[in-house]
């Protein structure tokens, strides 16, 4: 089970990591993450940064450095990571990587419900799901290959998504053909709410029964 963290926002992991290298104000953070593509491998909301560092110094894990001022721009403050700002880095990576959670996508809140559409009208938004999905694959590919200079330890988290994107595209495409080749088991009762307007018996008492349990 996962722990509860003092400061819980995966973008305080982020923070805690970027700032290992040297001590940093907020905003310099911030253009750091950037570059490094972190609003891609973590939902960041960049609103709560400043809360985030607060936060982090409030329970021990950034100190203030000192503060700078460049040109006419405010004085900023500067953080540095702590030894218990390490421990916590490297508590939670370990977590993370060793502690397997459930996770619920947007997509699979729509599969859910898919039966809210006709199969038809799924299989066109599915097709124009699957059509994104290998422009993305070909794309993170391409950007693979070009950074193909770069020690792979650093690229893993993209190597992860463009894998989870794979078999995603792989799964899509096999309903898709079970749909097609009307071999997808209650398709026929799918098919014919949609049709009629009227739910069958036999989705009634499927229905029925995930009440009772």
């Amino acid at each position: 089970m996962a722990k509860r963290r003092k400061v819980g926002n995966l973008l305080a992991l982020a923070v805690l990591s970027t700032v290992t290298a040297r001590p940093m104000h907020p905003y310099e953070m911030a253009s750091l993450m950037r570059a490094r593509g972190k609003d891609r491998d973590i939902d960041i909301k960049w609103g709560t940064l400043y809360t985030v560092v607060r936060n982090l110094e409030k329970h021990g894990f950034l100190a203030v450095e000192g503060s700078v001022r460049e040109g006419a721009r405010p004085e900023r403050t500067v953080y540095r990571i702590t030894d218990a700002g390490r421990e916590e880095l490297a508590d939670w990576v370990r977590e993370l990587v060793a502690v397997p959670e459930r996770e619920s996508p947007r997509f699979v809140a729509a599969l859910s419900v898919l039966g809210a559409l006709g199969p038809d009208e799924a299989s066109e938004l599915m097709r124009r799901r699957l059509g994104t999905l290998e422009r993305e694959i070909a794309e993170q590919d391409a950007a693979l290959a070009d950074a193909a200079d770069v020690p792979r330890v650093f690229l893993i988290e993209s190597e992860y998504e463009l894998a989870m994107r794979r078999a995603e595209a792989a799964w899509v495409r096999a309903l898709l053909a079970d749909i097609a080749d009307g071999t997808l088991q209650g398709l026929d009762l799918w098919r014919a709410f949609h049709e009629t307007g009227e739910i069958p018996p036999e989705m009634a008492e499927l229905a029925e029964r995930g009440a009772e349990e």
